[in-house]
């Protein structure tokens, strides 16, 4: 039997927190995304933007008054990402549970 490919992008736990979370809110910033992967924030940055060059995560960079203000959403071909490695995770599970 063949296993479907886990997008190794996806495969990394904190690009796969980030996902989770983008995926149930409709956008989030970037402190929120912090505090709720317990990351760092030069890590987090670079995982963000790992996502964002594949296309997977859009990334907006504004001011809430005078303050810097980086808010993410996940776009239509992250979800699809996201959802085609849940279905590859759930082939894994299946096989695993027989």
């Amino acid at each position: 039997m063949m296993f479907p490919t886990l997008d190794p992008l996806l495969h990394s736990e904190l690009r796969l927190a980030v996902m989770s979370l983008l995926v149930s809110a409709e956008e989030a910033e970037f402190p929120y995304i912090k505090e709720q992967t317990g990351a760092t924030a030069g890590n987090l940055s670079v995982q963000i933007d790992k996502l964002s060059a594949a296309g997977y995560v859009e990334v907006e960079k504004t001011f809430k008054g005078k303050r810097p203000c980086t808010i993410c959403r996940i776009t239509p071909t992250g979800l699809k990402a996201f959802e085609d490695y849940v279905e590859a995770l759930k082939s894994y599970l299946q096989v695993n549970s027989k």
